[in-house]
């Protein structure tokens, strides 16, 4: 490692630290930077992987050229490919002219593509073709177009994990990755946490004209070095301007610091717990807010059934017995232009249109999720059933002749 080149680039960019490991992601990018290898930046949000990018196309033969930072988590599926590659006029409703697009404008330059691991499998398939033979095409047109772009890109997405879950493309991956740089997280990054405090401390006081910066006791120190910062130099930063502006005292205590950093950090695992875990991931969570879906919904269902019995019976129709719901039956999305006249496409015949008591014939038994959601309000209640009552938001009165109606009174003998 030179390490007066590197100190020189932090001098230059403002990077504040000396920690071992952002030495090392800044040296990297220096001698990386003379070649046209695709580089991925890995880390947490928050951990500033955006100036990575900035010292490889400084440092390149390319920096005369163009320079575009591009994040793809913030551009629509439905328009990526047009802000990548361009369009022709005409290609898609509000194409009113053409587009030249990212990479034909960056043609001899540097593109930056920030949280490139929430591209759309489609798009990956071009950017892949993009990085092996410099071709691409524009949406609607057929004719294939050359660029030479310097590919850079980052990511806090677990990738692995991404490519065993078929959410991103595994040759893709190792032609991004032909250069790895991996950018630290803010706990990993020991005393630096105490001079990015103060660099901020002082920004924020001359800023906003203030007599002094604050500043941070010993045990503060301390106290600031020992928490996990799950939001990284960003959250330090926000912390940081938090103080200076709200706290009468300027000489921070660990008892003032308290105040401003939560005791519950969220957490700031890329991985998934139980993966890290070697467990099977529970679903529990997700089965308990599907069967509030689905309970809500038969109460709906059996209100828009008197309605709709009312109706006619006012109107002297004949009233139709509803269906009695099958057990067997998949569960299936709700979607109202199954369950209402209002939403029946035009071109479908009588024969298409599904009743509430049709869409409720297609779900899962509604009877045994509803029993099912007492029984999971009554173990989370312990027995109790007027909280259960309350959990499920329906009387006591309806709760006693569901649970008698279900046989759970005789569970309990």
């Amino acid at each position: 490692m030179n390490t007066s080149d590197v100190q020189a680039q932090k001098r230059r960019y403002g990077i504040v630290g000396n920690s071992e490991g952002l030495n090392h992601a800044v040296d990297i990018a220096l001698q990386v930077a003379k070649t046209d290898l695709s580089v991925l930046i890995t880390g947490e949000s928050g951990v500033g992987k955006e100036i990575i990018p900035r010292i490889i196309h400084d440092n390149s033969l390319r920096k005369t050229k163009k320079y575009f930072a591009v994040n793809c988590g913030s551009i629509p599926e439905g328009t990526i490919d047009s802000e990548l590659f361009g369009h022709e006029k005409g290609a898609f409703t509000g194409a009113i002219g053409e587009r030249e697009g990212y990479f034909g404008a960056a043609n001899g330059g540097t593109l930056f593509l920030d949280e490139v691991g929430e591209l759309p499998l489609a798009t990956q398939a071009r950017l892949l073709r993009v990085l092996e033979s410099g071709e691409y095409i524009r949406v609607g047109s057929s004719d294939v177009r050359k660029t030479d772009v310097r590919i850079v890109a980052a990511t806090n997405v677990n990738m692995a994990q991404a490519i065993r879950d078929g959410r991103f493309r595994e040759d893709l991956f190792y032609r991004l990755n032909t250069i790895p740089i991996k950018m630290p997280a803010l706990r990993e990054r020991g005393s630096d946490v105490v001079l990015l405090f103060k660099k901020f401390a002082m920004d924020t006081a001359e800023k906003y004209n203030m007599p002094e910066p604050v500043e941070l006791t010993e045990a503060a120190q301390e106290k600031l070095k020992k928490y996990p910062w799950p939001g990284n130099v960003r959250q330090l930063k926000n912390v940081t301007e938090q103080i200076s502006i709200l706290s009468p005292d300027r000489t921070i205590t660990p008892e003032i610091l308290a105040e401003y950093i939560p005791d519950d950090p969220i957490s700031h695992d890329i991985v998934p717990l139980a993966a890290k875990r070697n467990e099977t991931h529970s679903f529990e969570n997700e089965r308990e807010l599907l069967y509030k879906i689905l309970f809500d919904l038969r109460n709906d269902v059996t209100e828009l059934k008197k309605l709709v019995h009312a109706q006619q019976a006012g109107n002297d129709m004949p009233v139709v017995q509803a269906p009695q719901v099958p057990a067997e039956r998949p569960v299936a999305y709700y979607r109202p232009d199954m369950a209402y006249p209002a939403h029946r496409s035009e071109s479908k015949g009588d024969e298409d249109f599904q009743t509430p008591e049709e869409y409720v014939e297609e779900t899962v038994s509604l009877n045994d999720v509803e029993r099912q959601m007492i029984v999971k309000a009554l173990e989370r209640n312990k027995g109790r059933r007027r909280k259960a009552a309350a959990d499920l938001h329906i009387s006591e009165r309806t709760l006693y002749r569901k649970i008698k109606e279900y046989g759970l009174d005789k569970e309990d003998e």
